[in-house]
């Protein structure tokens, strides 16, 4: 099937790196947070082959940046963060669901303490800005709020290590996961965390800058070319594998942390008051509706689930498949799925709809194994 061009504008933003992604052999685009985000480049599974043996450099500017700043920053995200961050350092990364009054997910963020008085929100794909900015109008806080100039450039897969010593220095490999330093590049200090969207480790670069993209894209290009890097993007079949979930795909406002299996990153039993708590704290103490699981499903190799596939199970809809394809590792077909009717445990049997027909599929815990 043919795909149509996307064309950027003031609402669909190019990044600081488009023009090197489109020289190196982009294929598709997708759309996340109002900007262009590469969704391919050779083909899925040879992308994905290349992601899990070498490593890869990553356009992510579409991960935009949230600043809260101000007197009343730290209170404004106690309240907005279901997970308690009363102590959070600076030079930590803090995964956090971000809710609304009756608890549905509005966000999924990587919280980063810049400052005593000041946070980024390395947010999913939704308007959080606003959001944000709505509850402190309300509340009559003194903050902030804004999107700074601020555009992650990811290095992922095996041999990230080795790259980023080869660029920054000997002391990023003792960087630990979920945290962030200062590195110098060209006389600037750049913040750079471990992490990324990714099971095969790596770091996030937080360029500062965006005229600066096309340089730092070029220094990082020339160091990784001992190391086979080629350009990539988030792989589809390798999140599914290990279980990354995907806001507006395998979760949405219409289901809670506690649905989506994140519950230790939801803190009810904290002293802080945030948006959403009330109903989580009912919700945890009744036994939830649905959940996420992974599923195997059985049959020749399945495309890429552009929207949800039906499940059901005893003739009843039991709920959908939110992300699927097939997994050259695991050599079957494999996805994640939101299900309710009483499943919750591994090796329930389930069918699943891929095009017209019926397919059995059995669920398992995630990541995949």
């Amino acid at each position: 099937m043919a795909g149509f061009p996307i064309f950027s504008s003031r609402r669909v933003r190019s990044t600081p790196f488009t023009s090197r992604i489109e020289a190196a052999g982009l294929t598709s685009y997708t759309v996340y947070n109002h900007m262009l985000l590469p969704t391919s480049f050779s083909s899925l599974e040879e992308d994905y082959a290349h992601l899990k043996k070498h490593v890869q450099i990553w356009d992510v500017a579409g991960q935009r940046q949230v600043e809260v700043s101000g007197p009343d920053a730290h209170d404004l995200m106690l309240k907005l963060c279901a997970r308690d961050i009363s102590k959070a350092k600076t030079g930590r990364c803090y995964y956090t669901p971000i809710t609304d009054a009756n608890g549905g997910m509005l966000n999924d963020p990587i919280v980063l303490r810049i400052d005593h008085d000041r946070y980024w929100l390395s947010i999913s794909d939704s308007d959080l800005a606003l959001w944000a900015a709505g509850v402190a109008e309300g509340l009559g806080m003194s903050v902030d709020v804004r999107e700074p100039d601020v555009s992650p450039l990811a290095i992922q897969g095996p041999k990230s290590n080795d790259v980023m010593a080869e660029m920054f220095g000997e002391d990023i490999r003792s960087l630990k996961f979920f945290h962030y330093a200062h590195f110098d590049w060209r006389g600037r200090e750049l913040l750079i965390a471990r992490s990324g969207f990714s099971k095969q480790g790596g770091f996030e670069i937080y360029l500062h800058d965006s005229e600066l993209g096309p340089i730092l894209w070029d220094d990082l290009w020339e160091v990784g070319r001992e190391f086979e890097m080629r350009v990539g993007c988030p792989n589809l079949i390798e999140r599914v594998e290990g279980g990354l979930l995907s806001y507006g795909n395998d979760m949405t406002r219409d289901d809670t942390p506690l649905e989506c299996g994140l519950s230790k990153y939801v803190s009810l039993h904290a002293d802080h008051d945030f948006i959403g708590k009330a109903a989580l704290k009912a919700q945890n103490e009744k036994n939830l509706r649905k959940g996420l699981m992974g599923v195997k499903i059985s049959g020749t190799p399945i495309e890429p689930a552009k929207n949800p596939l039906t499940c059901r199970t005893n003739g009843r809809k039991a709920g959908i498949v939110t992300s699927a394809c097939f997994s050259p590792d695991f050599d079957t077909n494999i996805g994640i799925a939101m299900l309710g009717n009483g499943i919750t445990s591994s090796g329930t049997q389930v069918d699943v709809l891929v095009g017209n027909e019926w397919r059995t599929a059995k669920t398992t815990t995630l990541p995949f194994s």
